[in-house]
């Protein structure tokens, strides 16, 4: 099983396109790409996805009061275009999203911005002259749900480009969830890989630039970084005892006519 926030890096020889099988693994890229993101949950996680209380009723109450929690139920399709405003702990930016250049991928954002899935979620993997991943719930029982609530590939057609916003995904077809990064750089190598943008940074880019990087990679492949896993089980609580410096979106909503019902 690989580790939670696993490298596509190091998996260059498993890509998920048959054809790419035999590309080959640069030794000296492991820090270089965004991560293949969480892999399957160990099986000590798994009660958080199958645990919801003391039967249907509770689990209903607790769906009801938090939307997150049904993954199943966030699947409204996006406009053509939309836009969402992200505030965080360094400024605000402004993403445009284009759903013909990542239908899936754009239809997955828009449910998560407009059912409030980043609220306070950390930049837990921000990497001078590359990228900032975020993604992850800061509530361990949310981000269970989630997991595993992958969407289907999308064909790339833009280029991850400095400002384009694109979704993280596993070493295996259909793998994408909530985690996402922004190109600090022209990162256009990423594309034969299939990493497919679904918007750019039209606002803010220079607030972008300025989230900090000061923990660079995760500690399990050589940088200071958080785990993964341990992001996945201890939420919040864990970047905040142990990467205080992390930034953070402190809220993000759509714009305009993307905005429908809450």
């Amino acid at each position: 099983m690989d580790e939670l926030g696993q490298s596509p890096y190091n998996l260059r020889h498993r890509f998920l396109h048959p054809s790419r099988t035999n590309l080959p693994m640069r030794s000296n890229s492991i820090s270089r790409r965004p991560f293949r993101f969480s892999a399957l949950l160990p099986a000590a996680m798994l009660p958080f996805a199958a645990c919801g209380g003391d039967g249907g009723g509770s689990d209903a109450e607790a769906a009801a009061a938090n939307p997150l929690l049904t993954p199943a139920d966030l699947t409204e399709t996006a406009p053509e275009t939309f836009q969402a405003r992200f505030e965080t702990t360094k400024g605000a930016f402004v993403v445009e999203v284009t759903r013909a250049w990542a239908p899936n991928g754009a239809d997955r954002f828009y449910n998560l911005v407009k059912n409030g899935f980043f609220k306070d979620v950390r930049f837990f993997r921000v990497m001078e002259n590359f990228m900032a991943q975020f993604g992850m719930h800061g509530d361990p029982q949310v981000q269970a749900q989630w997991t595993m609530a992958t969407i289907p590939d999308d064909p790339v057609m833009a280029s991850n480009t400095r400002g384009t916003l694109t979704f993280a995904m596993r070493s295996a077809e259909n793998t994408r969830s909530t985690q996402l990064f922004i190109n600090f750089i022209d990162n256009s190598r990423l594309d034969e890989m299939g990493f497919a943008p679904i918007g750019t940074v039209i606002e803010g880019m220079d607030v972008v630039d300025q989230i900090y990087a000061g923990y660079g990679e995760s500690a399990s492949r050589g940088g200071r970084g958080p785990l993964a896993q341990d992001i996945a089980t201890r939420g919040n609580d864990y970047l905040e005892e142990s990467f205080p410096e992390l930034d953070y979106i402190v809220s993000a909503a759509l714009m305009g006519a993307g905005q429908g019902a809450p």
